[in-house]
């Protein structure tokens, strides 16, 4: 039986997922772009995997880094995921703009961002025009303050009309 090719998009488009901030530091070089496909992938070893565009400039820096750092972003946060989302590292420093600190061999730690992990990059699996890169955390922020009311996770509807800084 042959097989055909199938319009995911159909699928897709009802998912609306968590955003991040993904941060590198490699060779005197950082960068960091939103991402919105990213999940846990395993519980017993903790792994969380992350998909950059092989077109970004995170990607390029990504792959010369050893760790990688995953900012979970709140609804409030939408000029930020403007920022790392429909600004390219090719022309912005985009850490002129934000606060933040040298985490894990210089992988940035945003300030504002109150839920964050570093990983180890363990594994680099191609997968079309992203890759994955699969993380072993090794440090992360401490306990959250939960705000009254809490501020729920920014998702992809809050930011799908950003227009990205790299094409995907």
């Amino acid at each position: 039986m042959q097989e055909q090719e199938v319009d995911l998009g159909a699928f897709t488009t009802a998912l609306d997922g968590p955003m991040y901030v993904v941060t590198a530091a490699a060779d005197g070089r950082r960068a960091g772009c939103l991402v919105g496909f990213a999940s846990q992938c395993s519980i017993d070893p903790p792994r969380f995997a992350v998909w950059l565009s092989t077109a970004n400039r995170t990607h390029a820096v990504a792959r010369r880094a050893r760790y990688l750092t995953v900012h979970l972003l709140r609804r409030d946060q939408q000029e930020l995921a403007r920022l790392f989302g429909g600004r390219t590292g090719d022309t912005v420093d985009k850490f002129a703009r934000v606060g933040w600190r040298a985490g894990r061999e210089g992988s940035p730690v945003l300030s504002d961002v109150a839920d964050w992990f570093t990983g180890r990059i363990e594994a680099v699996v191609a997968g079309g025009d992203h890759e994955a890169f699969l993380l072993a955390p090794v440090d992360q922020s401490p306990p959250p303050q939960v705000p009254d009311p809490p501020v729920p996770p920014l998702r992809f509807r809050d930011v799908r009309t950003i227009e990205a800084g790299h094409p995907a």
